[in-house]
């Protein structure tokens, strides 16, 4: 089994940053792309930002050249550093991952989320 755990939302006013971070644990033997997706209220599920294991990065239009994914393998985490935020970005924001258990099952993760909140 393994588990996806978010940290580092919170309650920031415009123009601040803030750095969110998920770290996966369990029976893990190799983890592929690892993901942000965010949920503001009312809205559906988007993606945010996804790195592969080969550090390519991909980001939504919304937030290029604000957020930043990254990763670091050797402590199972990914992490996104958002700069120049705006109320729009208030959200949820979820991780998730393909990891490859170490049976050999490839499992799709997702963490329980972390509130973040852009507000005066």
């Amino acid at each position: 089994q393994v588990q996806l755990v978010e940290s580092g939302g919170g309650l920031v006013q415009p123009g601040g940053s803030l750095r969110l971070s998920c770290t996966a644990s369990g029976s893990i033997f190799s983890i592929y792309t690892m993901k942000w997706y965010r949920q503001a209220p009312g809205k559906q599920r988007e993606l945010v930002a996804a790195i592969t294991r080969g550090r390519s990065a991909t980001y939504a239009n919304s937030v290029k050249d604000r957020f930043t994914i990254s990763r670091d393998d050797t402590k199972r985490t990914v992490f996104l550093q958002m700069n120049n935020l705006n109320p729009e970005d208030t959200a949820v924001y979820y991780c998730n991952a393909d990891i490859v258990a170490m049976t050999g099952e490839v499992l799709n993760s997702w963490g329980q989320g972390t509130q973040v909140t852009v507000s005066t």
